[in-house]
């Protein structure tokens, strides 16, 4: 039976970001990765993808977003299925995390 997929406030992901081996992967398009992201994400294209599957880090834990919490939700699945087993979708997306961050005073996006 594959794990959950683990819905993520953007409140609660601190601790999830402080882990030095997260895998974090922005799937919005292109051009808005270019243009913003959260530090240390990388852009979830179709080759990434399917070398990270291929590569079968099954424990490595995964926090994957989109615009606000929908597309991402898609991909997360796709992850489980193929048996990962920490993987995170962050509630609310990119504009849930600016919303949080601009309360906060904190930038962690570039």
């Amino acid at each position: 039976m594959s794990q959950p997929i683990r819905m993520i406030l953007c409140e609660d992901a601190g601790n999830l970001l402080e882990k030095p081996d997260l895998l974090l992967l922005d799937c919005r398009d292109v051009r808005d990765y270019q243009a913003s992201h959260l530090d240390g994400a990388l852009h979830a294209h179709d080759d990434l993808v399917t070398s990270l599957i291929r590569k079968r880090d099954l424990e490595r834990p995964i926090l994957i977003y989109c615009y606000a919490g929908h597309r991402s939700e898609n991909l997360c699945e796709l992850f489980v299925g193929f048996g990962f087993k920490q993987v995170y979708n962050l509630a609310g997306g990119y504009m849930r995390w600016q919303e949080t961050q601009q309360v906060s005073g904190s930038h962690a996006a570039t």
